[in-house]
């Protein structure tokens, strides 16, 4: 795969021989796009916000030159968007109000940190979150009879070091609905075996995870579309059509090597003889599915290719053991 052409899964038939579809992502050139900033020597601030600087436009007192002044709108409040963005014990999470679901959810896991065992998830319990407005807030009741599990983006597991940092797991900042035979409860717990199983080989392992809303072409009339179920009463959670896991397993050392891995999995049920080398996709595609960036500041020197680091593959065990750490990936030679 070329590094123009980014090509993301967008539908996997699990047992029911559904059609598979991939979104292709090209461009002559990867741009990366940033707000402009003010000129400043590294490592200085201005003294000053500059009058088109967001803290500016936020107070709506921007003076700008010319006959209209579209920033005035902002003495009556900002529009946004705003991303709730909460750092916990286990986890740190940025929440899209639109769509009830987390943007991103970061964690960080390593030998020590997985070897404690100071907590139960029978102790702990699904709740609302409410650091976010109530009318933006997923619900409890949203989730009910909906056909879908609250799927964890942390999971639980890797939270047990106590039991306050497990509890934090279990906001609904921290879910988004997911199949639940066949793919929460099954091949995505799995694969949060393998990223648990990774810490045998690398002393720090950091995850961000979450949802992708992915187009599928229209067997129709051939166009591309976006087309996600909601569910809620008034529908209000979006159901996600992908998860994506960003893994950056770390050497240990100070300026190191980091090795990336990223993978692109459908919410629908998938077979457990699927090979998990098969959802591995560039970084760069998830970025440009998620307009999020992962990597921006880790020098290409420094990147080393997960899946040729390190055998990317599942290990199926029974529902109640899938917690528990059990062998490692094996080395590639």
């Amino acid at each position: 795969m070329s590094k123009t052409t980014f090509a993301i899964i967008a539908a996997v038939s699990a047992a029911t021989g559904a059609a598979v579809s991939a979104a292709l992502y090209s461009s002559t050139e990867r741009t990366k796009v940033s707000q402009a900033k003010p000129s400043t020597a590294v490592g200085t601030r201005p003294s000053t916000p500059p009058p088109t600087s967001p803290e500016v436009l936020r107070s709506g007192k921007a003076l700008l030159t010319g006959p209209v002044d579209p920033a005035g709108l902002f003495q009556y409040g900002f529009p946004g968007p705003i991303n709730d963005l909460a750092t916990r014990n286990s986890l740190v999470s940025s929440f899209d109000r639109r769509l009830r679901n987390p943007t991103w959810v970061a964690e960080h896991i390593t030998p020590e940190s997985l070897a404690l065992n100071n907590a139960d998830r029978k102790n702990s319990a699904f709740v609302e979150d409410t650091a976010v407005p109530e009318k933006f807030r997923a619900k409890l009741k949203d989730y009910f009879r909906s056909g879908y599990d609250r799927g964890h983006q942390v999971p639980a597991a890797d939270a047990k070091f106590s039991q306050e940092a497990m509890d934090e797991t279990f906001y609904l900042t921290n879910m988004c609905p997911q199949v639940g035979d066949g793919f929460n409860r099954d091949y995505w717990s799995h694969f949060e075996d393998f990223c648990r199983r990774l810490t045998k080989t690398y002393p720090s392992v950091r995850i961000v995870t979450g949802p992708l809303y992915l187009p599928r072409r229209d067997p129709a009339d051939g166009k591309w579309r976006v087309s996600y179920e909601v569910i809620g009463n008034p529908p209000n959670v979006a159901v996600p059509t992908h998860f994506y896991k960003v893994i950056f397993a770390e050497d240990g050392k100070t300026g190191g090597s980091v090795s990336l891995g990223a993978f692109v999995l459908p919410n629908a049920r998938i077979p457990n003889e699927k090979p998990l080398a098969d959802f591995e996709v560039p970084v760069e595609a998830v970025e440009r599915a998620s307009g999020l960036e992962f990597a921006g500041k880790l020098p290409t020197l420094r990147r080393k290719r997960l899946c040729a680091e390190v055998e990317c593959s599942i290990i199926v065990r029974q529902f109640e053991d899938r917690q528990k750490p059990k062998g490692l990936p094996s080395p590639k030679r």
